[in-house]
C-alpha cells in the first residue's frame, strides 16, 4: 500500500490530511508517514474494490475480526472473505474515509494503529453527521445503519521495511457519547 496521504478537502475519496497522536517508544517520521500512507492505502483499496490491494497490506498469518465479530485467521481465509465482501463494493453509493488517529509504537517494528473510520457518499457527504448532538441516537442508529461509523485498530509489525498488517478488529461506533460527538 503506497497511497499517500493528501492535504486536500477530505471528501469520501481523499484521505483527511490529520496529524496523528503518536506515542509510546521513538520512531522516526517516516515510520509516521509511511504508517499514514498505508491506512490511505487501505481507503483507497477499500473505495475502488481492490481485493488485491487491500490483501497486499496483510501479513501471511494475520489475525482480522470484522466490524460484525467474523474471526478470520490466516492470509487464505483473509483472502476468501475479502475477495467475496468487497468487489460488490464498487458499486455501493456509501464507502468511507479512513483518518490515523493514534499511533502507539511498541517497538520500533510494531506499531498499534486507531483509525477513525466515517461512512461517506461518493461525493464526500459524511453520513456519521446525522448523530452529532443527539441525546439518544438509538433511532437513527437502527434507521440508518449504514451512517454508523467504525474504529478499527491495526496492529502492524514491519517486516523487511514494509509494514503491514498482523491483527485487526474493525469496530462500529455505539458508544452514545463517542457517536453523538462531532
Amino acid at each position: 500500500m503506497s497511497a499517500k496521504a493528501t492535504a486536500s478537502t477530505p471528501t469520501a475519496t481523499t484521505p483527511t490530511a490529520t496529524t496523528p497522536t503518536v506515542i509510546g517508544v521513538p520512531a522516526p517520521q517516516e515510520d509516521v508517514d509511511a504508517i499514514v500512507a498505508f491506512v490511505a492505502g487501505v481507503q483507497h483499496a477499500q473505495q475502488n474494490a481492490l481485493p488485491e490491494a487491500f490483501l497486499d497490506g496483510f501479513r501471511e498469518d494475520a489475525i482480522w475480526t470484522t466490524a460484525h465479530g467474523k474471526r478470520l485467521t490466516g492470509l487464505p481465509e483473509i483472502s476468501a472473505f475479502t475477495r467475496k465482501v468487497l468487489p460488490p463494493q464498487a458499486d455501493s453509493p456509501v464507502t468511507a474515509t479512513y483518518t490515523v488517529d493514534l499511533i502507539l509504537f511498541v517497538r520500533p517494528d510494531i506499531a498499534a494503529v486507531k483509525i477513525r473510520q466515517r461512512p461517506a457518499t461518493r461525493d464526500g457527504a459524511f453520513l456519521d453527521e446525522i448523530f452529532h448532538g443527539q441525546e439518544d441516537p438509538s433511532a437513527l442508529v437502527a434507521a440508518h445503519p449504514e451512517a454508523v461509523p467504525g474504529t478499527p485498530t491495526y496492529f502492524l509489525a514491519k517486516d523487511d521495511g514494509v509494514w503491514r498488517i498482523a491483527a485487526a478488529q474493525n469496530t462500529q461506533v455505539f458508544d452514545v457519547e463517542t457517536l453523538t460527538a462531532s
